[in-house]
């Protein structure tokens, strides 16, 4: 753990959590509901770091989030309070924290795209993307993000003509010709007949490479766009897609602070194996954090965002307010529950840690 990695990953996941509720607040401001206070982390208080607006801002003890209360959150009696909004109002409000990450999830795919170009794969090359600890392909010195140039003297321009050469020569010595940035070299290898679960015959994960095409900041707009829906369709899916064995459990886990720090330190690291640029992989996973954070909010739980619009709605429809004792009641047991929930998935990530492939 280098303190360098630590304090960028708390810096720019406090940046994310800010920006959630810089959202709410902005909004409430632009409705005219008066904000009491902004933190960050959860209750009970740490300091208080300054008051401005009419509003106080404060550094709480519980590290697991942020929050803002605006004035009557809870009391519809209180003129200028949030409570007393009209229902339109109050749903903007619980919209802009979610709006705001998905947005800068947008616009860090946006800087992707626009600084790294559109990324388009080339078919008739195959490249390593990971390469098995212990297995005949790291014996025999391959390393991830070589190119396959010849096998037992055939040239190499799909992974299903490489897979099927592998297949033919189980348990037989095996000729490679590969080439590492502009350096060709030979190696050979025996690929197994009986592999572990989960590893090939040579214990290698393959693709074909990609190719990065400039695009301009307008191209890049709807780009960013589409790559925040398909990553936003992946995450709602994923429940889904577990239940019906799609997905091994373990690959679908919930993750805490320790579990996303291990995440960028492992696509931080410029010996990963990953190989697209770092700076690519960072804000990759940020653009996914953010959105993971926006849509997550968005859940119809109670104490979450999306809940509180949910309890909005029958004003809307029906023209009824649910009784905000009931709605008090119900956040309440909800945001307790929901704590219980973040300290057992922080927990996991200490007990059963999240295990990156070699």
């Amino acid at each position: 753990m280098s303190a360098q990695s630590l304090l960028e990953f708390i810096f720019t996941l406090a940046a994310l959590i800010i920006i959630h509720e810089f959202g709410h607040f902005i909004v409430c401001r632009l409705c005219k509901v008066e904000v009491e206070e902004f933190g960050l982390g959860f209750p009970p208080r740490m300091l208080t770091l300054f008051t401005a607006g009419g509003t106080r801002f404060t550094l709480n003890w519980l590290p697991f989030g942020g929050f803002v209360r605006p004035k009557g959150e809870n009391d519809p009696s209180i003129p200028r309070g949030l409570a007393a909004a009209n229902p339109w109002k109050r749903i903007a409000v619980y919209l802009a924290g979610p709006g705001m990450n998905i947005l800068v999830g947008i616009i860090l795919y946006m800087v992707i795209f626009s600084k790294f170009g559109n990324p388009v794969p080339v078919e008739n090359q195959v490249q390593i993307m990971a390469v098995a600890a212990d297995s005949p392909a790291q014996q025999a010195g391959l390393q991830a993000c070589d190119y396959f140039v010849k096998v037992n003297n055939q040239d190499i321009t799909s992974t299903d003509q490489l897979q099927l050469l592998i297949k033919s020569n189980l348990g037989k010595s095996t000729s490679m010709v590969l080439q590492r940035g502009s350096q060709v070299y030979e190696a050979n290898l025996i690929p197994r007949l009986n592999p572990p679960v989960g590893q090939g015959a040579i214990g290698i994960s393959m693709s074909n490479p990609i190719q990065f095409q400039p695009i301009g900041l307008t191209a890049a707009l709807p780009m960013g766009m589409t790559a925040v829906y398909n990553y936003g369709h992946e995450l709602v899916t994923l429940p889904g897609r577990m239940i019906r064995g799609q997905i091994p459990p373990d690959q679908g886990r919930l993750v805490g602070f320790k579990g996303m720090y291990d995440m960028y330190q492992e696509v931080s690291q410029s010996n990963t194996g990953n190989c697209t640029p770092r700076l690519m992989n960072i804000l990759a996973f940020f653009a996914a954090i953010t959105t993971s954070l926006g849509l997550l909010n968005l859940l119809p739980v109670p104490a979450l965002d999306g809940g509180r619009i949910i309890f909005v709605l029958p004003e809307i429809i029906i023209r009824r307010r649910i009784p905000q004792e009931y709605e008090n009641w119900i956040n309440v047991v909800s945001f307790s529950l929901l704590l219980l929930v973040i300290l057992y998935i922080n927990l996991q990530d200490f007990i059963n840690p999240i295990v990156f492939p070699k």
